[in-house]
Order: C-alpha cells, then structure tokens, then sequence
C-alpha cells in the first residue's frame, strides 16, 4: 500500500509543534510495517544545509493559485528509509518562520495545490493521502473539485487528521475566488458561520476524518472543545475516529539516552536517583529525598497553569519541588519567576525551551504535571512514563486515554476529572502519600516504564484505516 502524508513540518526538515514529530515519526513505523509511505512539505528557508545537501532536485512545475501561475520545484531525500518530497518556492517559503504571515492563506493554498499536481511528475501515485491541520485542509478539497475525476487519480482515498482544533484557518469568504480559485457554486463546502473555514471543508470532502487520541474524537463534538466546529462534524460522525499518538521509543531509552547522569532501566532503577541529585545540582534546588515535580509546558492558560497558580503555595507545603521549563504568556513566565525568587532551594523555573534539560527533567523528576484543560494528544506524559517519572493529569484528550489511575487497576499515574485547582491538588495529595511508601512507588515506576507507547501501535490503526479505505483484506500471519 501507497500512502503519501501531507504535512506542513516534519522533523528532522522544520519543526515548531507536535505535528512535526507526528509526521516524523509515524510514516516511518507505517514503513517499518511493510508499507511504502512517504512524506511531503514545504522546503522552508530554515531548513539546515546539511539536510539540503541530501536532497536531489527531480522536477518543477507551476501551480494555479487563483488566477496566478506560481513556480513549484521539488526536491527528494530519504532519512531513515522514508522518502520525503520538499516542495520549493521562495516567494511562499523563504523567510524566517513556519506560520504567522499576513498571506497564510495564500501559502499554504500554494501547497495543497501543489501536492496534487505534484503525483503527475513524479512518476508515483499514492492510494491514500493523509492530510493534516489546516495547513494541508485543502487537500482534499482540491482533490474532491478538481481531481478525482483525472487519470490516475481516481482511485486515490483521502483522510485529514486533526491535531489541534482551535487551529482553523479561517478567512474572509472573498479568498474563495482570489486565491483559493474554487467556482462560486462550491462556496458550501467551505463556507462557515459567515467565512471561510478551510479545516470544515476537510470535513466535508475526506473520505475519513482522525484525530490524534481516541478521548479528543469524542470531545470535540462538544462545544467547549471543538472552537465552534462541533455542528459541522456532528453529521460527519460516521467519518470520525481516534487514534493515539506515539513516541520513539529509541530516542527515549533510559538505557541508552546520552544526556542521562547516569542510564537505568526497568530491572535497576538505582541510575534515577543518579539523575535525580544531578538535577537539583543543576537547577540549585536543596537536596533532599523530597519528591520533584517536572512541568514542561507552552506556559498558556489551556494547559492548566492557572490551576497550578491558585495552589501553588498548597503544592509546596506538601513537601513537594518544582522544575519548571517553558515559556509563553508573560503573566505566567512572571508568577513562576516569582516563585522561584521567593523559594529559591524549592523551585527553578527556566523561561525558554532547552530540549537537553527538559529531557534531564523528564528522566530525573518523580512526577510530572499536566492539568490541561484540553490536550488532543500530548506526548510529554509518555515521555515522562518512558522514564519512571509518573504523571499527575486531568482526564482530558490523549492524557485520559494513556494515563490510568493509580488507585486503580492497572495504574501508571495520577488522575483528576474536573478543571478544578483542588481536585487536581487532591491528586498530587495521594501522589504524595503513595511516594512515602518506596515498595508501592518502585511498583508504579516499574509499570509506568513498561507501558507501551511506541509508534508501531499507531501505526497498525492507521494502516488498518488505509487499508479499509482501499478495500483491502487485513494480512494475516
């Protein structure tokens, strides 16, 4: 099977999010499975010369962006065995930055577009093709409108995955003929609440629609998660389902990971309170055998922080230590400034994002928190259970649907259901109390670090969608 995933960044190419370690890393485990996936996006200005170096120019074209003609060069790599496509215009792409352009819109119709007229040069059709977030929503738009009906294009299948839904792309409704260049009489398939809303038109075009975390499927069909699309997916349920996300579980081995004080495992955890001591050296917290809590997060208000502030005082007085990294909201970058100021030997906060310490703060801490008030997927929860270090969340989006209370079967964290800054307290409360008892806390380490969050499990659902779309039979052993 042909599957061809359309993305807007992928490691190790460009990379500003989650999506970029998705399209990363899930093509490659859907390759590993025995299927030939490959990967496209744009080739942006930021891309480092080395990774320039292996690519091969193979073909250019030009691209109807409205009723402009606009050039389209496209150059082919492989890393790691999966082929990637880097389409090329420097008009749209060279400049300093991803997103966050007055002409977003403009791009980003660039690429979709270009992504279909692509398959006719390349000598390569796909079966599927896996759009993902606004960026590649057109996809198959342009695919329903203009292409299905083209030779060798009739049998290819379309799916369009959500990764965050507040990320629409909406605009005004006269981008449909200017730029977008669709007929006036397809203005329904886009057309929403009084604009352009280029993700709804995903929904109504793909034959399948994913989200990254079965839990997120669900929740936004409900208004208070779904940013004001919950009434153009409600009909579109038959379309919808859920996979979770992965991780690479190579690249977080506690037992080979080279930024680790010292490497452990599940059979001899003696190295993590190797790490642990080192960590506190580092971030001049107080030594002691008091629990440390990671936080790695966007500091912004949907990812909990303000549950963390109203009981900030209360997490301390249970004995608790704070490492906090990440940057965001002026507001709160202050209030964890603060507090590291006030309780210097309990609480480090690092404003910025540093990838080796954080991965020092995910394999040292004892617990990491997460009260997201919503979280499509997150990935720094499997993370930290790669590394023993268990997490606290709310149950919301992927964090409910891969962390497991540990006062019940089959626990490997803590969990709390409301958006309460006391419940969430509550949580940390029985974290604390089980901590103080080392033969239940080594137990949940233990079984924190052997669940199984690879990519491979992904990947076998997405292929079993493909698959289903193709109408192919499931192979068996």
């Amino acid at each position: 099977m042909k599957v061809l995933y359309a993305a807007s960044e992928a490691i190790p190419f460009a990379v500003s999010g989650g999506l970029a370690e998705v399209a990363g890393s899930l093509p490659a485990a859907v390759c590993k499975a025995g299927h030939d996936c490959r990967v496209v996006l744009p080739l942006y200005k930021s891309v480092k010369q080395e990774l320039r170096d292996g690519l091969e120019f193979i073909t250019n074209f030009t691209v109807d962006v409205g009723w402009r003609k606009q050039y389209c060069g496209v150059f082919i790599g492989d890393v790691n065995g999966v082929k990637y496509y880097l389409l090329d215009n420097e008009y749209y792409f060279g400049r300093d930055g991803l997103y966050g352009f007055y002409d977003d819109c403009e791009r980003f119709v660039f690429l979709s577009r270009a992504i279909l007229e692509m398959l006719k040069y390349i000598g390569w059709t796909p079966d599927v093709i896996n759009a993902n977030d606004w960026q590649t929503a057109l996809v198959p738009v342009y695919y329903d409108i203009f292409y299905k009906y083209q030779y060798e294009y009739e049998k290819i299948k379309t799916v369009f995955t959500i990764h965050n839904i507040q990320y629409q792309g909406k605009y005004g409704l006269e981008v449909l003929n200017e730029v977008l260049g669709i007929p006036m009489y397809h203005t329904r398939v886009l057309e929403y609440d009084g604009c352009v809303n280029i993700m709804k038109g995903a929904f109504e075009t793909a034959h399948k629609i994913t989200t990254v975390s079965p839990r997120y499927a669900w929740e936004i069909l409900d208004p208070w998660y779904s940013h004001g699309l919950d009434r153009a997916l409600y009909n579109k349920q038959y379309k919808l389902c859920g996979f979770i996300n992965g991780i690479d579980n190579d690249t977080f081995n506690p037992q080979t990971d080279p930024l680790l004080t010292k490497n452990f495992s599940v059979k001899n955890l003696k190295g993590k309170a190797e790490c642990k001591k080192a960590l506190l050296a580092e971030l001049s917290l107080q030594e002691g055998s008091e629990p440390v809590i990671g936080v790695i997060t966007r500091l912004v208000s949907h990812k909990g922080i303000d549950l963390i502030k109203y009981v900030f005082e209360d997490i301390l007085r249970m004995g608790y230590k704070f490492a906090v990294l990440g940057t965001g909201e002026k507001i709160y970058e202050d209030f964890f400034k603060e507090m590291a100021w006030r309780h210097p030997d309990r609480v480090s906060a690092v404003i910025g994002f540093i990838p080796d310490l954080a991965r020092r703060i995910y394999s040292s801490a004892d617990m990491f928190l997460m009260p997201s008030q919503s979280e499509p997927c997150g990935l720094a929860q499997m993370i930290s259970l790669r590394y023993g270090t268990i997490p606290v969340v709310r149950e919301t989006g992927g964090l409910s649907d891969s962390i497991r209370d540990a006062g019940g079967e089959n626990g490997n964290g803590f969990t709390f259901k409301t958006y309460n800054a006391y419940d969430m307290l509550d949580a940390l409360q029985r974290a604390r109390e089980l901590y103080d008892d080392a033969k239940a806390w080594k137990s949940l380490m233990i079984s924190a670090m052997k669940c199984d969050n690879s990519w491979d499990s992904s990947a076998k659902l997405y292929t079993g969608l493909y698959r289903e779309l193709c109408g192919e039979q499931e192979e068996t052993d």
